[in-house]
């Protein structure tokens, strides 16, 4: 039976992460919780929730915290399918078998939650302006037509995951994703995925003008970091 593996990392999501991986247990093999350094008590509350925990010691962004529950699902749990899930309960287990299914159908090597593929979700005008043009920029410069850029919803094959390491440790990590499935060839499809948006997240989540810096810290990295 294929192992699928669940990577969550979590920052200060002491409230929140108990509702995620018990969102997220049904329909997976086992998970793997990424500590980012937070302030509170967090680690505490995955210790206790029957996870693998993992805890960075300095606080570093949430690409390297899926990089690092990404390779231990690879190396240590044998993963044959690793699921990107986020830590602040905003995404729905139930749509895992969803996500999975293409890659073990042997259809494709990476799937992308879509938030505008199927039932809209309560999504807030001014941050679905902001995916809007995340799109558009996605399109100019990474030559690939995705319906949502930056889902956070993703399932990788065990040769994707392998094949993906990411080098963008904070929010542009999603936008090197969609480089590096490009530039190794591998296939994708997209799938509808719920999300359900609440004051709290929205609060915590990315802003207007954090997205400048997603744009500058990818830049960096795609046209001066490999020089």
């Amino acid at each position: 039976m294929s192992r699928i593996i669940a990577v969550i990392p979590a920052y200060n999501e002491e409230s929140r992460l108990a509702t995620a991986v018990e969102s997220a247990r049904p329909f997976v093999a086992d998970i793997v919780v990424v500590d980012d350094c937070s302030g509170d008590e967090t680690h505490a509350k995955a210790s206790n929730l029957g996870v693998h925990v993992l805890r960075h010691p300095m606080n570093r962004g949430q690409g390297a915290s899926l990089q690092t529950g990404t390779q231990y699902a690879l190396d240590h749990l044998g993963a044959d399918v690793v699921i990107h899930f986020d830590a602040d309960g905003q995404m729905q287990g139930k749509d895992i078998p969803a996500m999975a299914a293409p890659i073990l159908a042997k259809d494709a090597h990476v799937v992308l939650g879509s938030r505008f593929l199927g039932t809209e979700s309560n999504m807030p005008t001014t941050r679905r302006m902001t995916l809007k043009l995340a799109l558009v920029f996605t399109k100019l410069v990474s030559g690939i037509a995705v319906t949502d850029p930056h889902c956070g919803f993703r399932a990788l094959s065990r040769h994707a995951a392998n094949t993906i390491t990411l080098r963008q440790d904070r929010m542009a990590h999603a936008s090197e994703i969609l480089d590096l499935i490009t530039s190794s060839k591998l296939s994708f499809v997209s799938r509808p995925v719920e999300i359900r948006y609440t004051e709290e997240t929205l609060a915590k989540g990315m802003g207007f003008l954090d997205g400048f810096t997603v744009v500058k810290d990818y830049f960096k990295h795609k046209f001066f970091d490999t020089l």
